[in-house]
């Protein structure tokens, strides 16, 4: 009696597969808007990662070399992807934005996301048998043009979830000016196989009866999510190559070669079943906000630019709940000779008193990280000599649910040193979310950005310490824990604070 309740319910999910176009060359068009309309490539080392549609129309390609895609199209705008920070920043946004929608949303990589509308899909249901079906229409694209049969339950469902797809699509692009194509269907498998059958920016819906022929359609097993490139070779020793050689496959032998929980699961997803639930992925790991602008460069204008982002700062992180510890502060100069723009972040750690107030006295607080944050730019800008600043970026990071250690523990300030990378040189820029594409492992914080130099106090500067009583920093706190300079502007209790509970 199980398996019939389960394939019925497993029947009546409604799954919306969310695949944002051109995902970072849509950020980077976002972030200078000067970008849009023009071929644009984002690079990463020699490697375009991905580019605009306008680039693939005159032959670009993801994952084309550099020099191959300027050779298909010599007018290429190509811009330095390597920093993932603001496509990072934004991926969560998409996600939180779903979230508002639905609690059951699932993060794939940074562009994709599932959502579960079943429960939203039923209420809808249940409104339109008590008023009558009449009206109701598919938004987007039906697989294969099939008929739709609006007296068939599954059909209806269906239906209405390609109208919620289309508001998720409306909303992203309204807040956050990002376009994609979405997929509707009544599993993971099916609604991300979809998901890409009309680009850019459409949608497209798929009823139960065009599922074989979907996944017929692909020419290679690889193409079907779930199976990956070590299966896929050990299949191809087996002679299984496409979805209908997997199907006939017998699954006595496909047992015996990769085991029966491998061999039942993707015998399933031949058949386009599954049963994976929509597993909300973790909240984020930190709250950023950014302005980008033609020119700024007063000491004013960027106390300016701070105070403006800082509430909305507050405001999501006083919703999420969780308290940050870290605060970081990003700017971009303007440089006309540079080929690539250059940011550059200096972070430190937010002073206990101040972490205590976040959620609770969030008004309070602005002014005391006013000071903070523009004691972080003195360190980054010489104010006596000009400059010229085209962004400011504010990061809260190293969230923490609300502390169960004493306040003040040592560990809300050190900061570790990031990990080496395969070449063996140290990460050049650490990202503090520990989930994305093509990273292995992401650190925490970081000291500086786009340096290796470490700072050392001079003689002058310890003899002038001694005289004030404030201890050096001892051997353990070396300039990779903990920013020597922020530290000496801490208040002192919260300097020997810090020492104390070291030792």
């Amino acid at each position: 009696h199980s398996k019939p309740v389960a394939a019925r319910s497993a029947a009546c999910r409604v799954i919306v597969h969310v695949d944002l176009d051109c995902f970072y060359a849509q950020v980077e068009m976002i972030r200078n808007p000067e970008l849009r309309d023009k071929p644009l490539g984002v690079q990463q080392k020699y490697i375009v990662v991905t580019c605009n549609y306008e680039a693939r129309k005159l032959g670009v390609k993801k994952l084309m070399s550099v020099k191959e895609a300027k050779e298909k199209c010599p007018q290429l705008i190509l811009v330095n992807g390597e920093d993932l920070t603001p496509y990072r920043e934004m991926s969560y946004k998409v996600t939180e934005l779903l979230g508002e929608f639905c609690p059951l949303v699932e993060r794939l990589g940074f562009d994709e996301n599932f959502v579960d509308i079943t429960e939203t899909v039923e209420k809808r249901l249940n409104q339109l048998q008590q008023s009558g079906c009449s009206g109701v229409s598919v938004s987007g694209h039906v697989y294969n043009n099939q008929a739709i049969d609006l007296r068939d339950t599954a059909h209806l469902r269906l239906v209405i979830g390609s109208q919620i797809a289309q508001e998720f699509r409306e909303a992203i692009y309204a807040r956050l000016g990002l376009t994609g194509c979405a997929g509707v269907a009544s599993n993971k498998l099916l609604s991300k196989l979809v998901s890409g059958t009309f680009k850019p920016n459409q949608q497209t819906v798929l009823l139960p009866e065009s599922c074989p022929d979907l996944i017929r359609g692909l020419d290679h097993i690889q193409k079907l999510p779930g199976i990956g490139y070590k299966t896929t070779k050990r299949l191809e020793t087996l002679g299984v190559r496409n979805v209908c050689d997997l199907q006939a496959f017998p699954s006595a032998v496909l047992e015996k070669e990769l085991g029966v929980a491998v061999a039942q699961r993707i015998q399933k997803l031949s058949y386009g079943e599954d049963e994976s639930p929509v597993t909300p992925s973790g909240p984020p790991q930190s709250f950023s906000d950014e302005d980008s602008f033609k020119k700024c460069s007063s000491e004013v204008e960027v106390k300016e630019k701070i105070e403006e982002l800082l509430p909305n700062l507050l405001d999501r992180i006083y919703k999420d709940g969780r308290q940050p510890h870290t605060v970081r502060l990003t700017i971009r100069q303007f440089s006309s000779t540079e080929k690539w723009i250059n940011r550059e972040s200096r972070q430190c750690p937010i002073p206990p008193h101040l972490i205590q107030k976040f959620g609770k006295e969030s008004s309070s607080v602005i002014s005391p990280l006013v000071d903070i944050l523009m004691k972080l730019f003195r360190k980054m800008i010489d104010v006596a000599q000009p400059f010229h600043l085209t962004l400011v970026s504010v990061c809260f990071s190293n969230l923490k649910d609300l502390p169960s250690s004493k306040k003040g523990s040592i560990g809300f300030y050190l900061k570790p040193m990031s990990p080496p990378s395969r070449s063996g040189k140290r990460v050049r820029e650490v990202e503090d979310v520990s989930q994305g594409e093509g990273s292995a492992s992401w650190n925490q914080n970081c000291n500086r950005t786009g340096t290796t130099k470490t700072r050392k106090l001079s003689e002058e500067q310890k003899s002038n310490r001694k005289q004030a009583g404030i201890p050096n920093l001892p051997f353990y706190l070396s300039p990779g824990d903990i920013d020597q300079e922020v530290f000496r502007e801490l208040p002192e209790d919260i300097q020997k604070e810090i020492l104390s509970g070291k030792t």
